[in-house]
């Protein structure tokens, strides 16, 4: 499978495998371009090089990135966490990438009596993913018989076919449509960034570059820069409630006793912070996306 393609470093430049469809390659190919790397892809592309950095984009399937960086035929990918785990590849995680995220669940039908992990012992189970599930199993002392299937997994235990599943699960409703409830969870998984052993050890310089530029973006997506005007005085109660990265900056006015307070802080905090900041005696509260963090 691996031998159609030449392998990585050969012409200098770094490649990087991203997916080439699913629901992972858009955003992948967006955090490429939002992390600086220019590039043209079209609906035939396989290799796309980037116009403004010795980087090669290797457009493939998901499935196919951790034993493509295992191999050498990529010097890092884009992939799935669950998918590193389930190919069992002897790859390096540089970078967790914040989207694709979902979880791999052990469900059982509603009317079941089971209600953990540990219960499926001496069940049928039937799974797409059966190297992780069943090392994931093994891990925590479970023994059962695992059944293997490429299909709709949700639907073997409506057909006699399993007793409990274990599946991918982003948000719960293909199961709940199913008739199953989740018992309990294996693994969780995002995109991440992995690198071959021999590509990440020979090549350390371009792919820290390429880590920093991604994690950068990913970092700068998961806050906000928040500016605000207030009087001196206040600044001790806002400074109290502001979370951030660090002290705040604080810039004097023109204005006698009037500061500007600058902080980056989690995406997550902003829906409740803001209130919270107006009651300390911040005014003129800007909220701005920032492009990119690195700390």
């Amino acid at each position: 499978m691996t031998t159609r393609f030449t392998k990585a470093g050969e012409n200098g430049r770094l490649t990087l495998a991203v997916p080439a469809k699913g629901r992972m390659a858009e955003p992948a190919l967006r955090l490429c371009a939002d992390a600086g790397l220019s590039f043209e892809v079209t609906e035939r592309s396989l290799v796309v090089p980037c116009a403004n950095a010795p980087v090669d984009l290797l457009l493939v399937r998901p499935s196919d990135i951790p034993e493509y960086a295992q191999d050498g035929v990529v010097d890092v990918g884009i992939t799935g966490a669950n998918l590193v785990a389930e190919a069992d590849a002897e790859v390096v995680t540089l970078a967790e990438l914040g989207f694709a995220r979902c979880s791999l669940d052990a469900a059982v039908p509603v009317d079941a009596g089971h209600s953990a992990i540990a219960d499926l012992g001496g069940l049928r189970v039937a799974t797409a993913y059966p190297v992780s599930t069943r090392r994931l199993l093994v891990e925590r002392g479970v023994e059962c018989e695992l059944i293997p299937v490429s299909g709709s997994v949700e639907a073997t235990p409506r057909l006699g076919l399993a007793d409990a599943i274990v599946d991918l699960v982003s948000t719960g409703s293909t199961m709940t449509a199913n008739g199953l409830r989740p018992i309990g969870t294996l693994l969780t998984s995002q995109a991440v960034l992995v690198g071959g052993r021999a590509a990440v050890e020979a090549r350390r310089e371009a792919v820290e570059q390429l880590e920093l530029m991604l994690s950068g973006v990913v970092a700068g997506r998961r806050r906000r820069y928040v500016m605000m005007n207030a009087h001196v005085d206040d600044l001790p109660a806002i400074r109290a409630v502001l979370p951030g990265m660090g002290a705040p900056s604080v810039l004097q006015l023109a204005d006698d006793g009037e500061i500007a307070v600058h902080a980056a802080v989690e995406v997550d905090e902003i829906w409740n912070l803001l209130p919270v900041l107006r009651r300390a005696g911040a005014t003129s509260i800007l909220v701005l996306p920032i492009e990119r963090l690195v700390a």
